[in-house]
């Protein structure tokens, strides 16, 4: 097998961790592993596979080489992306930088790989509660049109990064000995103003538009009509920050064209890659973020009718947002390139 030079933009943070452990559990096939952060993390040293690897401070000239750039998020995107398509590299992105430019392709690799061939130096990862809602949506998208789309989301701390991690650490030991929650991270950090995550639920992620949909719901509401190509699904959604560290859980309402056999439904989410139904009420089996962290499968449950609409199903679907929801996609969008040939070297 071919080997290829990746370089990982963001190294030290939580989805360039997650990048590293992933490249090492499915033996991703690299040759040259340039790790790349701002002047403030540059020398920090990684372990990874026996080897001793120095965090390099990000220049214009950092890619020279490269063949895969995997970009772990963040405004830093914008900048540097443009001087890695220079130097031949193909870059994945996981900031929101490109994904709803038209140039650029934004891919769930289980859900649209063939739009990855359209792609001009860049690909876009979508937005982790994105990436979660459709890949239990796309089989059942192929049994019959979706015409409409609710979706309520209850999203991990940890989508905020390592700072929201800690913020709820700090919180729960401060609560817990009486003394005052002070945050500084949540529902933005860069809002003036902070609320507890500790024992509370956010609703808000992202900043408000003027439409008074928060950022990320919007998020959902075009990557999703980008994915399937579908500009005419109605979709809205609330998105809420809640306590919990790790995995984004979400209740989706979805009407179709027509109707559907409900055990023909789970039969397809099952068969489907990357997902797996855990839906037994008798047992009390449904998915739920403490036992998803860290898995790289989504997870359905509770699947049922909804009568109060003809056609109309709720499902509550569950996955690791820095795997699934980020590191994990952008390096199975590699790994189908690499699979397919579509790197030119």
């Amino acid at each position: 097998m071919k080997k290829y030079n990746v370089a990982i933009l963001g190294a030290t943070g939580a989805v360039g961790g997650e990048f590293l452990r992933l490249i090492e559990e499915r033996n991703f096939p690299f040759n040259e592993l340039r790790l790349l952060a701002s002047k403030r993390s540059a020398g920090t040293k990684i372990e990874l596979m026996g080897k001793t690897y120095t965090v390099e401070e990000a220049t214009k000239d950092s890619f020279e080489g490269i063949d895969i750039a995997l970009f772990a998020g963040g405004s830093i995107s914008k900048e540097f992306a443009p001087y890695a398509v220079e130097a031949g590299a193909v870059v994945i992105d996981n900031s929101s930088t490109f994904r709803m430019d038209p140039e650029v392709p934004l891919v769930v690799p289980e859900v649209n790989p063939e739009d990855i061939l359209t792609h001009k130096g860049i690909i876009a990862n979508p937005n982790c509660s994105t990436i979660i809602m459709v890949m239990a949506l796309k089989p059942l998208y192929d049994m019959a049109r979706i015409k409409r789309i609710v979706v309520s989301t209850y999203q991990a701390v940890s989508g905020a990064g390592k700072e929201g991690i800690d913020e709820l650490t700090d919180e729960t030991k401060a609560y817990a000995e009486g003394r005052e929650m002070i945050p500084h991270i949540l529902p933005s950090a860069s809002l003036a103003k902070h609320y507890p995550i500790a024992f509370n639920l956010i609703p808000q992620i992202d900043v408000f538009l003027d439409n008074k949909y928060s950022k990320e719901e919007m998020k959902m509401v075009n990557e999703t009509r980008k994915i399937f190509h579908d500009e005419e699904m109605r979709i809205t959604a609330t998105t809420v920050r809640v306590p919990v560290y790790r995995s984004h859980s979400e209740s989706v309402n979805i009407e179709f064209e027509h109707d559907l056999d409900l055990d023909e439904m789970a039969k397809a989410i099952d068969a489907f890659p990357g997902v797996q139904m855990q839906d037994n009420l008798e047992e009390q089996i449904y998915p739920m973020p403490l036992y998803t962290s860290d898995q790289n499968d989504c997870f359905v449950g509770r699947l049922r009718r909804d009568f109060s609409n003809p056609n109309t199903f709720n499902l509550w679907v569950v996955g690791d947002q820095i795997r699934k929801g980020a590191a994990l996609n952008a390096l199975q969008i590699a790994e189908v390139m690499i699979e397919k040939d579509w790197i030119k070297k």
